[in-house]
């Protein structure tokens, strides 16, 4: 299906034309106008935050860590049950530990 001929429609070659004439019109009346630029061209100047807003995201950020912390602390701590097989392993490598720890601390090696 195809549409109809249009007379008032104007040509896409005329179209363009008067959109590339008027993207310098109005360019040049926005500069004019308030000094407007594109976003990517605009100097980031950040807002200067005052003591009191500092000190409270400081506040806020030492709570979210120590809040951490005791997480970490928990999750260490956590009563959850052992299989019997990492139990024995690590008491085998306690018992050995120990054992190193007492032949590095005496005098047996010396002799």
């Amino acid at each position: 299906m195809t549409t109809p001929e249009n007379p008032q429609l104007p040509g896409l070659g005329e179209v363009l034309a008067q959109a590339i004439a008027a993207s310098g019109e109005i360019a040049a009346a926005l500069e004019e106008a308030s000094g407007w630029q594109p976003i990517w061209k605009r100097p980031r100047t950040p807002k200067p935050k005052t003591k009191t807003v500092k000190k409270k995201e400081l506040e806020d950020q030492r709570e979210r860590i120590q809040d951490a912390g005791k997480r970490r602390l928990a999750a260490g701590e956590s009563r959850r049950p052992r299989s019997r097989q990492s139990r024995i392993g690590s008491a085998a490598a306690r018992r050995d530990a120990r054992a190193l720890s007492r032949l590095r601390h005496s005098n047996v090696w010396l002799r």
